[in-house]
């Protein structure tokens, strides 16, 4: 078993399902993480989804009033500030539940590697020449007929799945989404009624992640969509940073020393935190502090991040736990290796939160703001919480941080809801009723 920096505590905390918040001790140690992205990548994510935002919008009609740009909307939480106790600075919720398309965290990064894979077939079959902007060639039928000769494949507990299968059905690729215990029903049921194989797993994210890999690699025109290492996927989900700048600006919201940014993510895997967190610390450096947030059950990237650098990541089930929880989209054994090398530096923290809470929140955020989401989303309510405790006063210490407090910016981060269907999201809300009465 590989190293960790967890103290006997915290271990002991752990295998308890007790929340916590933890610090990341190789938090700015840069050694710490041996991988290093190309911020180039990043360019050519953001330059690919606008070059085939018009393509989007032609295949997708509900993209036509943003020309094919799949972005959602920063939110105001004042309403909620006051339950939350947050007595200084300004709360919003980033309302990635509501992206068009996918209805999660995971379009961004899902749709972009699809379009890159696409993007190299047509090239291939000289249906764009190394300088044709003309993206709407990839929706004619001579494209269809040659993407359908390909298998996309990916393994998913939900949402990357709907992400990958929704955009590569509509081009007219086959579409294999190899599917977890965790996943719901109604996000299987989705995918095939839009020509896309489910293929179910009784073992968890992993076992679906290397039974997809395994049955791509032995097909010739097989590719595979790899949530756990895949630069594709990280890029395309690091571009929701630079929107978000953008978002800040326009609401008159200044991110320096002064007025620090405090950023709370849903955390499965770790690839669309990872690169969301990687794109804000390479526009606001040392002024946004990310913490990431798992259920009590399954805190792969705490228990991934804790271990010693360059040593295999250790899993929750190292740590004694099972991953059982309701929160279907982040119910992963082992975080990414490659984010936790990547990343490993800019990571503040990560807090937990058990599955009750995660329902308390979900009820909160619709009674107090009328936003409706998946358990999974509504971890991210707690950040703010989490940074006053006392943990998280001695974080802010450490950095120079607690007279700024009145200035500071908190982002809880909505991943999914929009697509769950009416009857399912009653249900959440009957458990959650339930469990607060």
């Amino acid at each position: 078993m590989s190293a960790s920096t967890l103290s006997q505590n915290q271990l002991q905390a752990l295998q308890q399902q007790h929340p916590l918040l933890w610090l990341n001790s190789y938090y700015e140690d840069t050694e710490s993480a041996p991988l290093t992205p190309d911020p180039a990548e990043l360019d050519a994510a953001e330059a690919r989804l606008a070059l085939f935002a018009p393509l989007l919008a032609h295949i997708f009609p509900e993209l036509e009033p943003s020309a094919g740009i799949i972005e959602s909307p920063l939110l105001s939480g004042s309403a909620l500030a006051e339950e939350l106790n947050l007595k200084e600075g300004q709360l919003w919720f980033k309302g990635d539940h509501l992206l068009p398309v996918a209805g999660s965290i995971k379009a961004r990064g899902g749709i972009h590697e699809v379009l890159w894979f696409a993007e190299r077939v047509a090239k291939e079959h000289n249906l764009l020449g190394d300088s044709d902007n003309n993206c709407l060639q990839l929706a004619t039928d001579a494209a269809r007929h040659i993407f359908a000769d390909y298998t996309i494949t990916v393994g998913s507990t939900g949402n990357l799945g709907l992400s990958i299968g929704i955009i590569g059905a509509a081009l007219g690729f086959k579409t294999v989404v190899h599917m977890s215990a965790d996943a719901k029903e109604w996000k299987k049921t989705r995918l095939r009624e839009r020509g896309v194989i489910v293929v179910e797993h009784s073992g968890d994210y992993g076992a679906a992640v290397e039974a997809g890999r395994k049955a791509s690699t032995a097909d010739p025109k097989g590719y595979f969509v790899d949530d756990e290492r895949s630069t594709h996927l990280f890029m395309g989900y690091a571009v929701a940073a630079r929107r978000l700048a953008k978002q800040l600006e326009a609401n008159h919201i200044t991110v320096n020393q002064q007025h620090p940014l405090f950023v709370y993510l849903p955390a499965g895997v770790g690839g669309a935190p990872g690169g969301i967190m990687y794109g804000l610390k390479s526009i606001f450096g040392a002024h946004v502090h990310c913490f990431f947030a798992e259920p009590t059950a399954a805190p792969c990237m705490l228990t991934g991040m804790a271990t010693t650098p360059a040593q295999p990541v250790q899993s929750v089930y190292d740590a004694g736990l099972d991953g059982l929880t309701e929160a279907d989209g982040l119910a992963v054994g082992t975080a990414s290796q490659w984010v936790c090398d990547a990343t490993r530096d800019l990571l503040s923290g990560v807090y937990t939160a058990s599955d009750k809470s995660l329902f308390s929140a979900l009820l909160r955020l619709k009674i107090g703001a009328n936003i409706e989401v998946e358990p999974s989303a509504a971890i991210s309510y707690f950040g703010p919480t989490w940074l006053d405790s006392p943990i998280g006063q001695h974080y802010q210490e450490a950095h120079g941080l607690t007279a700024y407090k009145d200035n500071a910016t908190h982002i809880c981060w909505l991943t999914g809801g929009s697509f769950v269907p009416p009857e399912e999201y009653q249900a959440y809300l009957n458990t959650a009723q339930q469990l607060s009465s």
